[in-house]
Order: structure tokens, then C-alpha cells, then sequence
């Protein structure tokens, strides 16, 4: 069997101009870095305001498990089927973060014969977006250092400074750290500490932007602290937002790549969904629906994460209204949360997918909630039986929808080709009403208690008095509009990962509310999900090397 790596270096990948001119797009409107890769003019994406749109469908899953559930290998898939039927197809995904790369996941680019390429670039350093977008966050906070440092004619408190560091690395120990030590010339000794890239508020006004002028007006708007007397410091006004949108103006522009089928892949932007909105750019996202008949995309983890996200925040700024959604399910993962552990899934247990069932039986009813026509993919491997498929199958039939088979991973888009056939066939429906959950005149509490018991199957939501009084001071400042970003585990509907199935009788605990004020939401801390992950025991990282002839092993 071959592994990813060996069959992205066999590919045949197209010249990027060649993968353009699929879409119509001019050889002069793209900006390119190297012959596989490039970015749209960010003029041209604006021209493309007047065509259009094609169908947009949401790629989402079941609660994941460290087992794979494939979500990424299923959006890809489907994109090379669609167009393997007559369709004109692209798909957008988010960028990879190097934290997981070299950790514990490996790479995010798909995998098998459904991938995206040059892989090796997309996973690592690509066009440089990520690094821009954690040098723009980190100039903000030396140029808030700076300030008080000089001057502080603002009496910004120490005490009260909210922005962090990034860097995109998972990092435990930078979690939490003291800054300015050594003196005077070092500047004033303040608590601090760092998040991961993805987390970063600059990442989410990234994705959210609609142009230059959108960036560098919500980049102004981000709280960074609050003085002695509690009223909230802009990074305006320490002048960051110019320079900021500065390093961010090449970046903005959607990257194009391709599938190894040569599909068209718009790969931009990548905040995580379990401590973020987990969803690619509304640039990317928007030109491809303007140069293409259909748009697969995909969001973060289950769809109680990524796919609540990508309707209530991301489809709420942008306007967007998805045409059709896929929920991925996997036996190896119905088996785990039916109580199998995860040394045991390659033998055929029927009854504890059955168990399992219950949680894909909870993301069928979430997502059905938004009007989305819905279907589910049953992503294969090679210790499936064909009972365990069966009772899948019967468990989805019995609520009204279907179930297809998908081998992508082993056959391209030749392996979703069913799936091609039912999702082109939900798009083209009239049946899409699409809704969001909560409308925007709820209270950021009620927002986050109808996320809790709608999407979590909570009995309700518990704060510390310190937490309830913040929901209550940010409805004074007049931020109560927002949407809510909920961060936690991304294992279980709980806050506690080691629940699974689809618990009910439990209570979720906000730690923590971090307003983001140039996103546009207020992101809602649960249970102890962290915003900087750590290393694991046996890091990804331990087998990474570059061999004799300069290829990259071990990333995947």
C-alpha cells in the first residue's frame, strides 16, 4: 500500500495557469508562486462581485475520534466527482496549521488519491499566509508595548492588557509568561502569554474580511485592554491597523492549487473550530462560488463545532446561504463512541456501531435545524464489513435520508461518485430555506445556552458570578449583536472528552469569554479547552526528517 507522501510525488500535477483557465480566470490575474501554485489578484476577486454564485455545499462529520474520520479526504473526493459527472466543481479548505503537522495529527491535506498538491507546501510554509498573518498579530503587540512604554497617554492598565502573543507551534510552556523584565531599557514587566496561530483574533478577521478596506477597518477595532477606569483601548488607537493591514495585503488574496484530478482547490485561511470559527476565508469561498458551479467546503470537526460555526458565524457576515451539507461517518468512529477502544476496531462489532449511532443520530438533528438538505457519507476503510455498513445505512434511512459509500481514499473521485450524484441532486433542490439558530436580538447569554442545549444536548449553561457579569457588560458596550464562538473539546458534545455518544443530562461550564471585537463575535471558553495545545508524549515531529535525496519524511 502506498502512502500519501508516495503518491503525491507520482502525481501529474498541471501547470497552475492550466488549472485557472478551467475556471476562466486570466493568466494575468494570478500571481504565482512557482508553477503549482498561486494567488488570485485581489482586484480581479472583487471584479467577480456581479456573476453569479453557484451551489455551495458544506462538507462537516460526526464527533471526531483519534481514530480519522476523513472529512478533508471526503470534501476532495466529492469535488473530483463532481466533476467526473459533468459538473464544474472547486473546492476550498483551510490552511494546515503547523501546530498539528508536528504533533499529533500530521498533515491536512487530504489523503490517498484524494488530496490536494503540492502537498508538502500546503501542509508547511505554502504562500507564507500563516506567518504573515502571526507577524501582524505580534507587531500588535509590540507596538502596544511600545506605546506604554513611551508615553501611555492613555493610562491603558497593565494590569487590563488582553492582547496575547502567537506563534504557530504547539508550545505549553509559552502559555503563560511574565514580559519586560531586565530593567528599565526592557520596557514595564507585564503578565502575558501565547496562543496558537489558528486562535489568533487577527486569523478570524483574516477569514471574515471582505477586502482591504474591511481587514484594516475590523483590525482597528480590536480590544487590546481596558484603563483604571474600565473603558476599552483599540488597537487604533496605538496606530497598529495601517502596518498591520500592510503585512496581511499579499496574504488576503485567495492561494489556488489543485486535487490530484487537477480540481480546482482554493486553500485559505485556517482557524481551528474547537477554540475558533474553523472555517476558510469569505473571499476564497465567495470567488469560488463565482467561478464555479459548485463549491465544496468543509469546517472543523463535527458539525457541532465547525458546521454550527460555519452557519451561525460565517454564513451570518458573509451572506452566504448553503445549498447542501454532507455529514461523514465512519464505523471505525461509531465503534469508538459505541464503547470499543481504539486498539480493537479492526474486528467486525455490529452492535457497538450500533451504539455509536447515537451521535451520528445527534449531528443528523443539529444540522437539520439550519433547512440545509443533508445527506451522509460513509467514509470506507479496509476493515469495514458489509454488516456494519448495512446497519448504518438502515439507521440514516429510518430519518428520512440517505447514506453513500465512499472510497475515495482508495479510488479518487471514482469513489464518490454516488455521493456526487445525491449532493448535485440536493443542490439543485429547491428545498435549501436555510436559517441560522438564534437570531441576533438574543443576549450573548441566551446565545450561548441556545448553542448548549440545541446543539450539545446540554440541560443548561453554568458561569462563576465574574463570567456572568462580563455577558452583562459586554451587552452594555454594545456588543450583545454579536454571534457566539464557542471553544471546546472537540471529542465530545460535552465539555468532558471522554464522553462520548451523544450524552444528555450534563451542563456546560464557560471559563472564560474573550471578546473579539474586529471579528465580530464573542468567543465563549468551555470545560479546559486550551488556546495553545501542547506536544504530545511522542510528537509527530520525532519522525520528521529530510532524507538523501532533500524529500521531506515523515510529515504524513
Amino acid at each position: 500500500m502506498k502512502s500519501d507522501i508516495e503518491i503525491a510525488r507520482e502525481s501529474q500535477p498541471r501547470p497552475v495557469v492550466e488549472i485557472a483557465a478551467q475556471l476562466g480566470i486570466p493568466p494575468e490575474q494570478l500571481v504565482p508562486y512557482g508553477h503549482t501554485k498561486a494567488k488570485l489578484n485581489l482586484d480581479y476577486v472583487q471584479s467577480l462581485d456581479d456573476k453569479p454564485d453557484g451551489k455551495l455545499v458544506l462538507v462537516t462529520a460526526m464527533s471526531p475520534t483519534p481514530a480519522g474520520e476523513g472529512k478533508t479526504t471526503v470534501a476532495i473526493g466529492l469535488a473530483d466527482a463532481l466533476n467526473r459527472i459533468g459538473a464544474k466543481a472547486s473546492v476550498c479548505l483551510r490552511e494546515p496549521s503547523l501546530g498539528p503537522c508536528f504533533g499529533l495529527k500530521g498533515g491536512a491535506a487530504g489523503g490517498g488519491y484524494a488530496q490536494v498538491i503540492p502537498m508538502e507546501d500546503i501542509n508547511l510554509h505554502f504562500t507564507g499566509d500563516m506567518h504573515a498573518i502571526g507577524a501582524a498579530h505580534n507587531l500588535l503587540a509590540a507596538m502596544i508595548d511600545n506605546y506604554v512604554h513611551w508615553s501611555n497617554d492613555i493610562r491603558l492598565d497593565l494590569r487590563r492588557v488582553t492582547w496575547r502573543r502567537v506563534v504557530d507551534i504547539n508550545d505549553r510552556q509559552l502559555r503563560q509568561i511574565v514580559t519586560g523584565i531586565g530593567g528599565p531599557a526592557n520596557g514595564f514587566p507585564m503578565e502575558g502569554g501565547f496562543d496558537i496561530t489558528v486562535a489568533s483574533e487577527v486569523m478570524a478577521i483574516f477569514c471574515l474580511s471582505r477586502n482591504l478596506q474591511d481587514l484594516q477597518e475590523r483590525l482597528g477595532r480590536i480590544v487590546i485592554g481596558y484603563t483604571r477606569e474600565g473603558a476599552a483601548v483599540t488597537a487604533s488607537e496605538v496606530k497598529a491597523p495601517g502596518a498591520m493591514t500592510v503585512l496581511l495585503k499579499d496574504a488576503l488574496a485567495p492561494n489556488l492549487v489543485q486535487t490530484l484530478e487537477n480540481t480546482p482547490a482554493f486553500i485559505h485561511g485556517g482557524p481551528f473550530a474547537n477554540i475558533a470559527h474553523g472555517c476558510n476565508s469569505i473571499i476564497a469561498t465567495r470567488a469560488a462560488l463565482k467561478l464555479s458551479d459548485y463549491v465544496v467546503t468543509e469546517a472543523g470537526f463535527g458539525a457541532d463545532l465547525g458546521a454550527e460555526k460555519f452557519f451561525n458565524i460565517k454564513c451570518r457576515k458573509s451572506g452566504l446561504r448553503p445549498d447542501a451539507a454532507v455529514i461523514v461517518a465512519t464505523v471505525r468512529a461509531l465503534k469508538m463512541h459505541g464503547g470499543v477502544e481504539r486498539s480493537a476496531l479492526g474486528g467486525e462489532d455490529v452492535a457497538a456501531v450500533e451504539r455509536g449511532l447515537e451521535n451520528l443520530g445527534r449531528h443528523i438533528r443539529n444540522t437539520g435545524q439550519y433547512g440545509v438538505p443533508l445527506t451522509v457519507a460513509i467514509n470506507h476503510f479496509a476493515s469495514d464489513t458489509q454488516a456494519e455498513i448495512d446497519v448504518i445505512k438502515a439507521y440514516v434511512e429510518q430519518r428520512g435520508l440517505r447514506a453513500q459509500v465512499c472510497t475515495q481514499w482508495a479510488e479518487g473521485g471514482a469513489g464518490a461518485i454516488e455521493l456526487a450524484n445525491a449532493v448535485r441532486e440536493l443542490a439543485d433542490s429547491p428545498h435549501a430555506q436555510f436559517r441560522t439558530l438564534y437570531d441576533d436580538h438574543l443576549s450573548l447569554w441566551e446565545k450561548t445556552r441556545a448553542v448548549a442545549r440545541s446543539v450539545y444536548g446540554a440541560d443548561d449553561i453554568d458561569a462563576d458570578k465574574v463570567i456572568r457579569d462580563q455577558f452583562d457588560q459586554f451587552e452594555k458596550e454594545g456588543y450583545g449583536h454579536f454571534p457566539v464562538c464557542m471553544a471546546k473539546t472537540q471529542y465530545s458534545f460535552s465539555t468532558d472528552p471522554r464522553l462520548l455518544g451523544a450524552p444528555s443530562n450534563h451542563r456546560i461550564k464557560v471559563r472564560e469569554l474573550a471578546l473579539a471585537a474586529g471579528a465580530e463575535f464573542l468567543v465563549v471558553i468551555c470545560g479546559d479547552v486550551m488556546r495553545m495545545p501542547g506536544l504530545p508524549r511522542v510528537p509527530a515531529a520525532n519522525s520528521i526528517y529530510v532524507n538523501e535525496l532533500g524529500q521531506t519524511e515523515g510529515l504524513f
